[in-house]
Order: structure tokens, then sequence, then C-alpha cells
């Protein structure tokens, strides 16, 4: 098992609990990351989300503790990423901080450097998103679409 990771950290001007809402709904998910998907939020529940064009992720909510942790495996069904459903882990904690929220995400399990320099680059792209819409604001459409 290969032991690297990406760690994406952002501030976000909302509270937790609001922050939060957008990993656990799926209408307020595919606002900030995806186009379509089903989403089983409980420990163990399945998700499938088509994220940009043919790329599609699939995997499981480990673990859901609102509005602090949230942990889920990832991993690409389709798309040119070889990176299996399932394979990785991401967990998202949310700190309250003055300004709102401290978003602290860590992808584990990557299986190359290469999967790790795209993942991050995924990341802090959708953390981006995330921020725009749980503030209140309107991100616009997916520049990746």
């Amino acid at each position: 098992m290969s032991s690297n990771a990406v760690t994406v950290e952002r501030l976000i001007a909302a509270r937790p609990e609001t922050v939060f809402s957008f990993f656990t709904d799926r209408d307020r998910w595919l606002s900030w990351m995806g186009v379509d998907g089903a989403f089983s939020f409980e420990p163990g529940g399945a998700y499938r989300t088509r994220v940009t064009g043919d790329n599609v992720a699939e995997g499981r909510f480990v673990e859901i503790d609102p509005p602090k942790r949230l942990v889920f495996t990832w991993g690409w069904a389709e798309g040119g990423m070889s990176v299996p459903p399932g394979s990785t882990t991401v967990e998202i904690t949310l700190e309250p901080v003055a300004e709102g929220t401290l978003l602290r995400l860590v992808h584990r399990d990557l299986p190359s450097p290469e999967a790790c320099a795209a993942h991050e680059e995924g990341w802090v792209h959708y953390a981006g998103r995330l921020a725009t819409v749980a503030a209140g604001d309107d991100p616009g459409p997916d520049a990746w679409m």
C-alpha cells in the first residue's frame, strides 16, 4: 500500500454545519462537484457520480460525523485514471474558526505521484467551488465540464 497522500486546506466563509450539508445532500453536493449522481449518505452507503465528461467516481461512505468529519472511499469507475473504485480514502475535517470553517481534506493511498498531482489539482479546484457555494455565492458552470 502506498503512502501517497494529498492534503488540501481551504478557509470557507460559512459555519461547519453549512459546509457539512454540502457533503450529505445530493443537490448540494452536485452544486459544487459533478453533473449527476446517486448517493446513499450513511456509513457503508455507496455513491456514484459523474464528476466531468467521462469521469465517473465511485466509493462508499465510511464515517459521517456531523458537522466535524466525513470519510469516504474514492476511485474512478470510468475515465482515464488508474485509481480503482474504493481503492483510496478521502477524509474531510471541518474546524470552526473565527472566519467560518477551515476545511481540511486528506486523500490517502493514491497509487503514484502522478495520481497525487492530478487529485491535488482536482481537490483544489473543487474546494474552491465548494467555498464559493457554501458562502452563498454562485460558483457558475464548472470550467472542467
